[in-house]
């Protein structure tokens, strides 16, 4: 996310590296490579412009030409300044309606921009973490496969989908939805407007129809973010007509330049409230300005990733897994939860990317969603008394599940020596005397 715009950042602040402090001449360098890289990252000129002179101004101010870092304090400058140009804080999608009456939310947005997908990913983000009994609408009255699309995504997510096939008319079908809504208990209702090619004056027509007929309490823009400086302009043209309340950032785990991320704030005056980072109906993430100035400028995003931690990691579990440990009962079953809970948490690049200065060392290296699949292999190979009983893995165990597995035995014994200095390491961890002797053992560790 945002790899080449990190680069040409890092490039610009070197100009800074070794200042004593800052002056008009070593700033004017600086803020010519920051312009560059926005405009690379396909922002609006005029933006990059303003945003380039604001950090200018501040930058010259008397409390930073004293400074004696001047490099850090650029970088401090640009972080508040992106922050601010992405919305400043963190916008919460508003489920606010009438006693006895569901929330409505109406998505709208140009086909291909995972619109149907996105209204599966937030009815399952609005089921599991906000406990409402939501209820998918499909209003594509042209694309019957967006109709099947949603049905499918619903059965996947256990979610309920509001469907009128013969009806070609998205406004009946959505006051008929609202009022099954209400007649059987669900507390949010989420329209699927059809998308088009283009913009069109009869889409427009037809989605303004649909707002005033069921009158959302949230009307949201779907744009699929690698389109850059081309989302924003479609984007104002659906505000003109719809003035919606939010921005939905797709596909932001593509090979994006950012531009629609640091533009459409500014263009359409509305937040972005979810950016989508991948295939998995989990992939849906809150947009937080100043965490995503901190990935953009390199300095990675430890909370998200500590919240994606909570999120798919069951305390009670870890409470059993914390007994197991302490007895060296550590087994590959373990092992095998604690993938499965890691794949959860998202795409495997973007994981690491949140670790400060990760994102650098990793951005040539090729982590995807597959790496796991030959350690997988090599589990799902040993009998269910091997996996509880890893001490019984003798050569011939080995070999048949090498061939078993498709993985060489090179692999199978790198994977089990592995787990053996995992679970070493797991025992001496909890058990306070033996890591307090280790600490002790290493150079410069406490004496008695």
């Amino acid at each position: 996310m945002f790899e080449n715009l990190s680069d040409k950042f890092e490039r610009a602040f070197k100009i800074l590296k070794g200042q004593g402090q800052i002056s008009e001449i070593n700033v004017a360098e600086t803020l010519k490579e920051v312009r560059k890289a926005l405009l690379d990252a396909d922002v609006n000129f005029k933006i990059a412009k303003q945003f380039t002179e604001t950090v200018k101004t501040k930058a010259l101010g008397q409390n930073v030409l004293n400074s004696i870092s001047p490099g850090q304090l650029m970088i401090k400058i640009t972080h508040e300044e992106l922050t601010a140009l992405m919305g400043g804080s963190s916008t919460e999608i508003n489920l606010k309606s009438e006693p006895g009456k569901p929330a409505v939310v109406l998505m709208s947005g140009l086909q291909g921009s995972g619109k149907t997908t996105f209204t599966g990913k937030l009815g399952n983000y609005l089921k599991n973490k906000k406990g409402k009994k939501v209820l998918l609408v499909a209003c594509d009255v042209y694309r019957p496969a967006a109709i099947n699309q949603l049905q499918t995504l619903g059965k996947n997510l256990e979610i309920e989908v509001f469907a009128d096939v013969e009806n070609k008319n998205p406004v009946d079908i959505s006051k008929k939805a609202i009022a099954f809504a209400k007649d059987n208990g669900f507390n949010v209702v989420i329209i699927d407007t059809a998308g088009r090619l283009a913009i069109d004056e009869q889409m427009m027509q037809e989605i303004k129809a649909v707002k005033d007929a069921v009158n959302p309490s949230e009307t949201l823009f779907v744009v699929d973010s690698m389109t850059g400086q081309d989302a924003v302009n479609t984007a104002k043209a659906f505000n003109d007509r719809l003035n919606f309340d939010g921005v939905i950032l797709t596909k932001l785990d593509g090979d994006t330049r950012g531009g629609a991320a640091l533009s459409i704030r500014y263009i359409v005056d509305k937040p972005i409230k979810f950016v989508g980072t991948g295939e998995k109906m989990e992939a849906l993430d809150v947009f937080y300005p100043e965490r995503m100035a901190d990935r953009i400028l390199g300095m990675g995003d430890v909370v998200s990733l500590v919240e994606k931690a909570r999120e798919n990691f069951n305390e009670e579990e870890a409470r059993k897994l914390q007994k197991k440990i302490a007895k060296n009962q550590f087994n590959f079953n373990d092992f095998l939860s604690q993938l499965q809970q890691i794949k959860k948490m998202g795409n495997l690049k973007d994981l690491v990317g949140m670790i400060p200065g990760m994102s650098k060392i990793t951005k040539d290296v090729d982590i995807n969603d597959d790496a796991f699949k030959g350690i997988e292999a090599i589990i799902y190979s040993m009998t269910p008394y091997e996996r509880e009983n890893p001490d019984v893995l003798n050569g011939s165990r080995r070999n048949r599940i090498s061939k078993g597995s498709g993985q060489s035995m090179q692999e199978v014994n790198k994977l089990l020596k592995q787990f053996e200095d995992t679970r070493k390491m797991m025992k001496m961890m909890g058990n306070k005397e033996q890591m307090a002797k280790l600490m002790r053992s290493m150079p410069g560790g406490a004496k008695r």
